[in-house]
């Protein structure tokens, strides 16, 4: 399983913004400059972001972005929605039409909607504050020094 370029563009951007603390404003121009995300798809995952209720943006002096909420109540799986849609590891799990050809016989998909719960809930326990923390706090604050592996 990996992320889409764009989600992990929003993650990356996501937590560049959640470092500017409570009230900080940044913008998409600033925020390309901070993490190396391509210009055009900070503005376009600014768009996004925004549309989900994760970041509030404002045009005009003294606009820019900021968080819509505080970075411990935003999780790594409300960023990938807000680009990807739903998380879903398989067609089947997503409940769009799908052209599966082993659909009609698969015995493994009624188990899918379980791993899709469990890795949904994975994403949902870790926090913007917690990717947004120094690695040494990160630890402190419970998270595994693994990596690839949350707490």
């Amino acid at each position: 399983m990996r992320l889409s370029s764009l989600a992990d563009y929003a993650v990356v951007m996501m937590t560049a913004a959640a470092r500017e603390g409570a009230g900080g404003r940044s913008n998409a121009t600033l925020l390309a400059g901070q993490t190396g995300v391509p210009l055009p798809t900070a503005q376009k995952l600014v768009s996004r972001l925004a549309g989900a209720g994760l970041i509030e943006s404002t045009r005009g002096t003294g606009g820019g972005i900021r968080l819509a909420r505080d970075a411990d109540t935003i999780s790594l799986a409300d960023i990938v929605e807000a680009v990807d849609g739903p998380i879903a590891l398989t067609a089947c799990v997503d409940g769009a039409a799908h052209d599966c050809g082993l659909e009609m016989q698969c015995r493994v998909r009624p188990h899918w909607h379980v791993v899709n719960q469990a890795v949904r809930a994975a994403f949902s326990g870790v926090t913007l504050a917690t990717l947004a923390a120094d690695p040494v706090e990160s630890q402190v604050m419970g998270a595994s020094s693994r990596p690839g592996v949350f707490a």
